[in-house]
């Protein structure tokens, strides 16, 4: 299966096309894009179109588009799972709806994986993963109280994700491992999107929703 994945849950887009004989075509976003402002608007685009020309595809060619669904950021998820469908209705495909948490856990070199997204507001999206599958479902609170939970669960487990990078002093306070802070594990990679995808059940590009965990920040203003 050719698949084009896509992830903009944090502020760094990231792009890979993974073909069917296995070869992978990736762009890997750098550690300072998790802390600068986002840039899905100008740069997902342009990504996309590299890593198609890299991989030697037409869009014709691709069977699905796989998308990381968040937890993350409203924005970023908004015009990642925008682009998805977008992508997917024009050539006719399969849309494969990705837990971003999931995707950030399989970057992390270690038995059992704390992801953390930021999700602002003094919280974060979390997940904890084992060697044989999840141990905590994802789930948005204070470090204080996902540092807690990580202990309780597993106090072997290493936590990365630019959450982890943000409030590394505290996780770490509390006994809490946190990846180095030069390490790629800390930025959700697309091809992991891509190797998650094959595990996931096909929707239909309009049925893709982002997985928010919460209100948005943004509300209607009170007539």
């Amino acid at each position: 299966m050719n698949v084009l994945g896509i992830d903009t849950s944090t502020p760094a887009s990231a792009v890979c096309v993974l073909r069917a004989d296995g070869e992978e075509y990736e762009v890997v976003p750098s550690l300072a894009e998790l802390t600068g402002p986002p840039g899905h608007a100008r740069e997902l685009m342009p990504r996309v179109a590299e890593v198609i020309e890299r991989s030697g595809l037409s869009y014709d060619e691709l069977d699905a588009v796989a998308v990381g669904v968040g937890p993350g950021s409203f924005t970023g998820l908004r015009i990642g799972i925008a682009t998805a469908r977008a992508l997917a209705s024009a050539a006719g495909i399969e849309v494969r709806p990705v837990s971003s948490l999931h995707a950030l856990a399989e970057g992390i070199d270690a038995p059992v994986r704390a992801p953390l997204i930021d999700a602002r507001r003094g919280e974060l999206f979390a997940a904890i993963v084992g060697p044989k599958g999840t141990l905590a479902e994802p789930f948005v609170a204070p470090p204080e109280q996902v540092a807690e939970r990580i202990r309780s669960v597993d106090p072997t487990a290493l936590a990365a994700g630019d959450g982890s990078l943000r409030f590394r002093g505290l996780f770490e306070a509390a006994g809490v491992r946190v990846a180095d802070g030069g390490s790629s594990a800390h930025v959700v990679r697309a091809l992991h999107v891509c190797r998650l995808a094959s595990g996931v059940r096909p929707v239909a590009p309009e049925a893709v929703v982002p997985n928010y965990l919460r209100a948005p920040d943004a509300r209607p203003a009170s007539t």
